[in-house]
């Protein structure tokens, strides 16, 4: 059973023996360059870095897309129980039906809780 571990412990060692050599050659051949602050300042495409790098997002996109998600999840999970409902309907009778409209009702729940929150009022 051992005979059946041995290339991936031979790769292991490959792969490590490569990367410790890389990193000794690069210590070893390359130059050690001097340190300015021109060269110690982030590089953002020819710009000068003047502001922080990410800026600070509301809270209302987080909100927007966890609702998407809610909804695109609605999409993926009623659209094959729409493509097989009639070869389902036929061996098992209406509990797709009562369980696809308490899954609708469910979502339509929370898609009424979002809009009386006003989560969906895009002016402000």
């Amino acid at each position: 059973m051992t005979e059946n571990y041995l290339p991936v412990l031979l790769q292991i060692l490959i792969a490590s023996g490569f990367a410790g050599a890389t990193l000794l050659a690069s210590v070893l051949f390359g130059k050690a360059a001097k340190r300015t602050a021109i060269k110690d300042s982030s590089y953002e495409c020819g710009m000068l870095p003047l502001t922080e790098g990410q800026p600070r997002f509301s809270v209302k996109f987080y909100v927007v897309a966890m609702l998407f998600v809610l909804f695109d999840i609605e999409v993926v999970f009623l659209y094959p129980g729409a493509i097989i409902y009639k070869d389902y309907l036929a061996v098992f009778g209406t509990g797709i039906a009562w369980a696809a409209l308490g899954f609708i009702s469910i979502l339509g729940v929370a898609f009424l809780y979002a809009w009386r929150k006003g989560v969906l009022d895009w002016k402000n």
